[in-house]
C-alpha cells in the first residue's frame, strides 16, 4: 500500500475511489429524495416558477455536483501539470456551458410567462422563438469570450477585430439590422398579433406570421403580402381586431316635395330602425342640409361588435326597415333630377316646364 504509482500510493487511489463512490451515492439519494419531493410539490401548485426551479436544479445543479465530486477527489492526488490544467479547463468549460444554458432557459421561461400573463395564444409563443434565437446567439458569444478570457488569452485584440468587422457588416446590412430591431418593437409593443385584421395604407388582410425580418399578411383577395418590419413600424396601421365598437355615418335623401309632417317623422323612423337591430347604439339623426336634388338627413349610430359580417347584417336590416317604413308613409327617396325651363321670347308670360 506504500508503493508509489505515478506519484501516488494505492491507498490514495482507493480513498479517491471511495470519495467518488460516496459522492455519487449522496447525489443519487439527494436526487431521489429532494427532487421527488419537489416534483410532487410542483404537481400540486399552479405556479410555473416551481417548474422552472425544478428544471434548473435537474439540468444545472446535478451535473455540477457530479463534476465537483470528481474534481475535488482527483485534486487530492499528485497529478502531472498537464492533467491539473485539463481538469481546470474542463471545470471552466462545464461551468460556462451549464450557466449559459440556464440563463437561456430562464430568458425563455420569463418571456413565455410574460405572454401567459397577458393572455397571448400559441402564435405568440411561436414568435418568441425568434427572440430567444437571437438572444441565445448573443449570450453564447459572450460565454465563449468569457471562456477564452479565463483560459488566459487576451480577448481585447479579438474584440477590436470584431468591432471593426462589425461596423463594416452593420453598414452593409443596415436594413436587415433595422428590421431586426423593429422585430423587437413589434414583439414588446404589440401593435398587432397573428390573426388580427389590419390595414396598412391601401393594403389590408389578416396577419399570418411575424418574422425576424418580415411580416406576412393574407390579403382578402387571397394573395400573401410581405412587409418588412421597418415598413410596418413607420406606417399608419389600422388594427380592426381591437375595434371595440364601429361608428357608422350615412345619409338619406328624400324629394323636395316631401311634406313637413313627413320630414318630422323621418328621424324617429331611423331611430326605430336602428333600435330594432341587436348590438346597436343610436346616436343621432337630423335633417342636415339641402342638397342639389334632395333633402339630406344625416344619421350616426354604433355597432357594438368588431365583426364585419355582423355589421353588414345589421346595416342590411336597418336599410330594409327604413325602405319598408318609407313605403308605408309614402316618403320618396330622392334621385338625381333636373328641371329645364324654356321661355318663348315672343310671349314673355308664357313658359313651358319640361322635367326629366
Amino acid at each position: 500500500m506504500e508503493t508509489v504509482i505515478f506519484g501516488n500510493t494505492p491507498q490514495a487511489y482507493l480513498i479517491v475511489l471511495a470519495v467518488i463512490l460516496a459522492g455519487i451515492l449522496i447525489i443519487r439519494l439527494f436526487k431521489r429524495a429532494i427532487l421527488t419531493w419537489l416534483r410532487r410539490v410542483v404537481d400540486k401548485t399552479a405556479s410555473t416558477f416551481d417548474d422552472f426551479l425544478l428544471q434548473g436544479i435537474s439540468s444545472t445543479l446535478l451535473p455540477l455536483l457530479y463534476f465537483g465530486v470528481f474534481y475535488f477527489a482527483l485534486k487530492s492526488l499528485i497529478l502531472p501539470a498537464w492533467l491539473n490544467r485539463a481538469l481546470e479547463i474542463a471545470g471552466m468549460f462545464l461551468w460556462t456551458f451549464l450557466i449559459t444554458r440556464l440563463i437561456i432557459f430562464a430568458i425563455h421561461y420569463f418571456l413565455r410567462n410574460h405572454l401567459q400573463r397577458r393572455g397571448q395564444g400559441d402564435a405568440s409563443f411561436q414568435q418568441i422563438r425568434g427572440i430567444t434565437l437571437i438572444l441565445s446567439g448573443l449570450i453564447w458569444i459572450i460565454a465563449i469570450l468569457f471562456f477564452i478570457s479565463n483560459l488566459g488569452y487576451n480577448v481585447a485584440t479579438l474584440l477590436t477585430g470584431l468591432g471593426i468587422g462589425g461596423i463594416a457588416i452593420a453598414l452593409a446590412t443596415q436594413n436587415i439590422i433595422a428590421d431586426l430591431f423593429n422585430y423587437f418593437v413589434l414583439f414588446f409593443d404589440r401593435p398587432f398579433e397573428v390573426g388580427d385584421f389590419v390595414v396598412v395604407e391601401d393594403k389590408s388582410g389578416t396577419v399570418e406570421s411575424i418574422g425576424i425580418k418580415t411580416t406576412r399578411i393574407r390579403a382578402l383577395t387571397g394573395e400573401q403580402l410581405v412587409f418588412s418590419n421597418t415598413d410596418l413600424t413607420n406606417s399608419r396601421l389600422h388594427n380592426f381586431k381591437r375595434l371595440q365598437r364601429r361608428r357608422i355615418v350615412f345619409s338619406i335623401g328624400v324629394t323636395y316635395d316631401t311634406p313637413k309632417d313627413k320630414l318630422t317623422k323621418i328621424p324617429q323612423i331611423i331611430r326605430d330602425a336602428i333600435a330594432s337591430q341587436p348590438e346597436t347604439l343610436f346616436d343621432r339623426a337630423h335633417f342636415a342640409s339641402y342638397g342639389d336634388f334632395s333633402l339630406i338627413f344625416e344619421v350616426v349610430y354604433f355597432v357594438l361588435s368588431d365583426n364585419f359580417n355582423k355589421y353588414m347584417d345589421i346595416n342590411q336590416g336597418i336599410n330594409l326597415y327604413i325602405y319598408e317604413a318609407f313605403q308605408n308613409e309614402n316618403i320618396e327617396f330622392a334621385y338625381p333630377t333636373q328641371s329645364l325651363i324654356v321661355r318663348n321670347p315672343a310671349v314673355p308670360n308664357e313658359s313651358d316646364d319640361i322635367s326629366r
